[in-house]
């Protein structure tokens, strides 16, 4: 099924990980992609592979989310291209995980930077095209399981990411009568690069608390994004939809 058939959506952070794996789901559901990356380069080193098969399209556009001016430059590019931007993913974000009174002024900045100013800074962007839109279209917000439950040494990641649970719930009231729909997408433990550093047996011990019995790889996380993306949640805005394979808390 191609659910996003011509739908034309911009990923943030696609160079890897969950970005990536969004990126080619979207395409794989017929979509024009365009997969964002501060990293020039990134995206080519896997797109063309993916491109060769997929109904749809992916588009590497390379950006810093958190300049202004070279999201608006991004945006007006896409707009001028194809007419529209029917989906946006705010999936871009950094972490830095440490305990109370070893937290960096740097890796506070930073994360609140990316995950707070640069997903407001897109949001904005993007809304107020879709806003002109006759058909609107839908933001999700990669928030995260730690906004709604916290975690030892992740306040600072856990508190950016519940800001993103928040604007997305007062975006969704006031871009609703403009047929902009905004929802957020929270996972839980996902297999990554960046879990592969964690240390084995304390990653075990926190799978042990997932009823599903397994991290969750990136391609779930693109999925339950397809449904928020697509025409199929239609009524849908100002939700959290927690992917995490019903973790105990």
């Amino acid at each position: 099924m191609c659910l996003l058939k011509d739908k034309v959506i911009l990923v943030t952070g696609a160079g890897r990980g969950i970005g990536r794996a969004m990126a080619t789901v979207f395409a794989e559901n017929g979509a024009v992609v365009y997969a964002n990356d501060v990293r020039e380069g990134t995206v080519e080193q896997w797109c063309e592979a993916v491109n060769a098969d997929a109904p749809g399209e992916i588009r590497p556009l390379y950006f810093d989310i958190c300049s202004e001016q070279e999201a608006k430059a991004a945006v007006m590019q896409i707009k001028k291209t194809c007419g529209r931007i029917d989906g946006l993913v705010n999936n871009a974000g950094v972490e830095f995980n440490e305990l109370i009174g070893m937290i960096s002024r740097d890796h506070m900045e930073k994360m609140f930077s990316v995950n707070v100013y640069g997903t407001i800074n897109m949001l904005q962007i993007v809304s107020r095209v879709m806003a002109r839109q006759e058909t609107g279209g839908s933001i999700v917000n990669i928030a995260s399981m730690t906004a709604l439950r916290g975690n030892r040494g992740q306040l600072v990641y856990s508190a950016t990411k519940g800001a993103v649970v928040s604007l997305t719930k007062s975006a969704a009231k006031e871009l609703a009568e403009k047929k902009v729909r905004v929802n957020a997408i929270a996972p839980g433990l996902t297999n990554t690069e960046m879990m592969k550093q964690a240390d084995p047996e304390k990653l075990q011990g926190r799978i042990a608390n997932i009823c599903m019995g397994r991290l969750a790889e990136p391609e779930d996380i693109a999925k339950a994004c397809v449904f928020m993306i697509s025409d199929l949640s239609a009524y849908v805005s100002g939700q959290v939809l927690a992917v995490d394979g019903c973790t105990i808390m």
